[in-house]
């Protein structure tokens, strides 16, 4: 039965996708480490890492287009996910740090011993294993989005009300984790990281890893996503999102729908945070701003909603103008966002992706009825074989 549901989510379009990902993870580990320096093929490690870093915000925007695109669901505080899978990976990197820190101490990171802190908090216990913490990455993520989706859904809070609830929610963490009580370093946050799985962080062929993981990650959170979307259960997901007191009417638990996706997109995001941490080497509150979740809507729109490879690709894009502008025009960014998402809005409102898809459809269906007319193609569209072609279309 579970094969089943995962078959569900591989088609043409699907596994050329998932190619192209695996090529990506092989061709630019390979010109890291495979190609000296000074050759043309050779791949500089920073732009590992930049790229590493990309597809954490593919993750991410996954995550998003899932909710907001087939359940309706506008988030503005998915980035409050996405910071508590950094902080959980964080602290697991915190601790790998022992004796090689600064003050040498085994059991308390560098700024607990700076700030005289003489035991180590109870809710930094078992953040020296990595499967402990790879566990709290989706367990602390899971556990507050059920909270959250819990009260919210059964209240019955949606469209621009939830969005704000959301946007709450995040700067709420925002102020929580810069708190000195809270123990996280405050507005430093946790960084200086020396290893993880006991190789260094620093080293060529740990980014690399880092890059595979990362898109394997974007891999698997596509599969999933596709799979739940294209079940019965998406289509229900579907009709929430178009007509939810229709929904209702008909005796679907609309809550409950909305509750699942809402947790599977919020652990998605935690591992999105995982894995970008030890590739940018800090986390701090700045990851909970609201900014941050507004941008990555912003994301998701210019790539496609209803899409999920326009997830990813409005992610890649968005970043890579946005590294690109912030270093030639640092102080026209923020114009030009705001810009590009106009634009979008205006004259791209399925987004790239989902403009591209309808215009390929628009014009299959024009050269078929040209087909049609000219009498090419009549035979294969009259009884039983005209409901075969239009099923596999």
């Amino acid at each position: 039965m579970i094969t089943s549901f995962f078959l569900r989510a591989f088609d043409g379009k699907a596994l050329l996708f998932l190619a192209i990902l695996a090529a990506f993870a092989i061709a630019i580990p390979a010109g890291n480490l495979l190609f000296p320096p000074d050759h043309a093929l050779h791949v500089p490690i920073y732009v590992v890492s930049l790229l590493g870093k990309y597809m954490c915000y593919a993750l991410l925007a996954l995550s998003v287009d899932l909710v907001w695109g087939y359940c309706g669901i506008l988030s503005l505080g998915h980035g409050a996910f996405f910071a508590l899978g950094g902080y959980a990976m964080g602290m697991y990197l915190m601790r790998q740090i022992g004796v090689c820190g600064v003050y040498g101490n085994a059991e308390l990171p560098d700024f607990m011993v700076f700030l005289n802190w003489k035991e180590l908090p109870w809710y930094w216990y078992g953040f020296d294993a990595f499967p402990f913490a790879f566990l709290m990455v989706l367990v602390v993520s899971a556990v507050l989005a059920f909270i959250f989706g819990w009260f919210a859904f059964r209240s019955r809070v949606t469209g621009v009300y939830l969005s704000i609830i959301t946007q709450a929610m995040t700067y709420a963490l925002l102020l929580a984790f810069r708190r000195n009580d809270m123990r996280f370093c405050v507005n430093n946050g946790l960084t200086d990281f020396k290893d993880i799985l006991s190789f260094s962080v620093q080293a060529d062929g740990t980014r690399s890893a880092l890059f595979f993981a990362s898109v394997a990650a974007v891999a698997v959170g596509f599969v999933i996503a596709r799979a739940v979307t294209r079940s019965k259960f998406g289509k229900v997901l579907i009709a929430v999102r178009d007509a939810e007191s229709r929904t209702r009417f008909l005796g679907y638990r609309v809550e409950h729908y909305k509750l699942f996706v809402w947790v599977l997109s919020a652990m998605m995001a935690g591992v999105a945070g995982a894995l970008y941490v030890p590739q940018v080497g800090i986390i701090n509150p700045g990851e909970f701003a609201p900014a941050n979740s507004i941008e990555l809507v912003i994301w998701v729109a210019v790539g496609g909603r209803v899409t999920l490879v326009g997830a990813v690709l409005g992610a890649v894009l968005v970043n890579f103008a946005k590294t690109w502008f912030t270093g030639v025009f640092p102080e026209l960014w923020l114009f030009a966002l705001v810009g590009l998402f106009v634009a979008v809005t205006l004259f791209l409102p399925k987004g790239i992706v989902g403009t591209i898809a309808q215009g390929w459809s628009a014009l299959r269906q024009r050269r078929r009825s040209v087909r049609a007319e000219a009498g090419i193609d009549e035979a294969p569209y009259s009884g039983e074989a005209s409901m075969k072609h239009q099923a596999a279309e």
